[in-house]
């Protein structure tokens, strides 16, 4: 009989269950790490708690050590930090980050996780995926000096893309969102804000991050000639309408997809997954990131957790998930 250990399971949408299971025996070249801090996924993961992934979507958003299969029942999740107790030498007792799914326990390769540097918390380290997406984002589409700036929706992936975007020199930054709320994030984070109906044109490179029609149509208005939107969002099953019958083409603007599954085509041949990964948890060595962490749960509640967010009852940025090992 294995050791035991507790994970996150999605039985079906709309439902989630703390389940059991069995450990396998750990090779020479695998760790066992010890969680102490997941963070989740209000686009992504949310979006698979809810059903929303296209068959035709099954094989491509498949994450690193998922079990099961979408709809349900699967385990899922790509935001993990923990404390290596059990492998080689140079990791044990170390603080890494893992792209796994919500498990107190898990053994995987040691080639799988990535040190955490020192210094920086466990729940600002969740954000590690997420910044590596903006990474990611903004290889696609690098921003230039004195360039201005849009990013519409100021969630997890918005939030991170603006504060990396703002470090370029001369930059004018504006995060653009429908919660006024968000403005108090955007002052910490030290980018601008701007309601959507009030977000200056004339924009160089707009971001779009907040999955709706709404957000797409605003970003391309927000665009000076032959200006990119670049788009963050993931839709899932959820039908995009464009009114493309104005600027769009007189203007010769342009959309342009970024997707975090694969380097970045400017950075592919210079640069592999771990290398980016490694540069994203050197990125939060700034303190300005722990905006984004507003809330913690224990990991036993995590079932009513996704709930809640889901149906939007419990409101935030990365909620983040604590264990008992911690």
């Amino acid at each position: 009989m294995g050791r035991q250990a507790t994970a996150y399971w999605l039985r079906e949408p709309g439902l989630g269950e703390i389940r059991p299971v069995t450990l396998p025996d750990p090779g020479p070249d695998d760790v066992v790490v010890r969680a102490l801090r997941s963070g989740v996924s209000r686009g992504t993961e949310l979006l698979v708690f809810r059903g929303g992934v296209p068959p035709s979507q099954y094989a491509a958003m498949r994450a690193p050590f998922q079990d099961g299969d979408f709809p349900g029942p699967v385990k899922y999740g790509y935001l993990s930090v923990g404390v290596v107790d059990e492998g080689p030498q140079h990791l044990r007792g170390r603080t890494v980050f893992c792209l796994y799914p919500h498990q107190d326990t898990y053994v995987v390769p040691a080639s799988a996780v990535t040190v955490v540097p020192d210094g920086i918390p466990a729940d600002r380290a969740v954000l590690a995926g997420t910044v590596e997406t903006a990474v990611n984002a903004l290889w696609d589409a690098p921003p230039l000096v004195g360039d201005r700036i849009a990013v519409v929706g100021a969630g997890m992936v918005g939030c991170c893309v603006a504060r990396l975007a703002s470090l370029c020199a001369g930059t004018t930054v504006t995060l653009v969102d429908a919660l006024q709320s968000r403005a108090d994030v955007a002052a910490r984070l030290g980018v601008g804000f701007a309601l959507p109906a009030e977000a200056e044109g004339g924009c160089d490179l707009v971001v779009h991050t907040s999955a709706t029609s709404e957000g797409l149509q605003r970003s391309l208005e927000l665009l000076a000639p032959e200006g990119v939107v670049l788009d963050l969002s993931w839709y899932g099953d959820q039908d995009v309408r464009l009114s493309l019958g104005g600027a769009f083409h007189s203007q010769r603007l342009a959309i342009r997809a970024s997707q975090v599954g694969a380097v970045a085509p400017a950075r592919r041949s210079s640069r592999t997954h771990a290398q980016r990964l490694a540069l994203a948890l050197e990125l939060l060595r700034d303190p300005a990131f722990d905006v984004l962490v507003t809330g913690t749960s224990r990991f036993e509640e995590l079932p009513r957790v996704m709930s809640e967010m889901s149906s939007g009852r419990l409101s935030g940025l990365c909620h983040t998930i604590a264990y008992s090992g911690e």
